[in-house]
């Protein structure tokens, strides 16, 4: 195609155009001291001073109060080889059963927040909520990062995380 020839365009589906989508694993903490992990679609940075990310959480489901309350949650990156865990824990709610026991997820405390962080995964992100706002269907989470976990070998000399390491989902 030359520089002025334009590909055919129409009308698309404007659900959640931007793509690729990350895979996100986002666990908490009720006041209780229940655990839960759910999978986020709708996840971004957005801030890097100070460092902060965003997770868009649908307010019905079961982990929405937990972090609403809390003020807490941790964004776990996934790679490949957690796929069965990852697709699980999306499509299941730990209000009809303890998900988290069924598919054996290992869980370690956060050392920043009150909420765990999935060992298995390569880097965890512990976040407190500083801000929300509700899109529509979801609500946007503004978490400011208080901890980065990461996995040894994917950390560089100066505390970079080399993400070209990751064998993201």
């Amino acid at each position: 195609m030359g520089m002025n020839e334009k590909a055919e365009k129409r009308q698309a589906n404007m659900r959640s155009c931007l793509q690729p989508m990350p895979k996100v694993l986002v666990s908490c903490r009720g006041l209780d001291g229940e655990n839960n992990v759910l999978a986020v679609g709708y996840c971004a940075n957005c801030s890097y001073d100070p460092p902060m990310v965003m997770v868009g959480i649908v307010p019905t489901r079961y982990s929405y109060k937990m972090i609403k309350e809390s003020g807490v949650f941790v964004v776990n990156l996934v790679e490949t080889d957690y796929k069965d865990a990852f697709d699980y824990l999306g499509s299941h709610s730990k209000r009809d059963e303890d998900k988290l026991a069924k598919m054996n997820i290992k869980l370690a405390e956060g050392k920043k927040v009150k909420a765990p962080i999935l060992i298995d995964c390569p880097v965890n992100i512990e976040c407190s909520v500083v801000d929300s706002i509700v899109t529509g269907s979801h609500e946007l989470f503004i978490g400011k990062i208080e901890h980065v976990h990461a996995e040894a070998r994917i950390v560089d000399k100066d505390g970079n995380v080399e993400y070209s390491k990751v064998n993201f989902l």
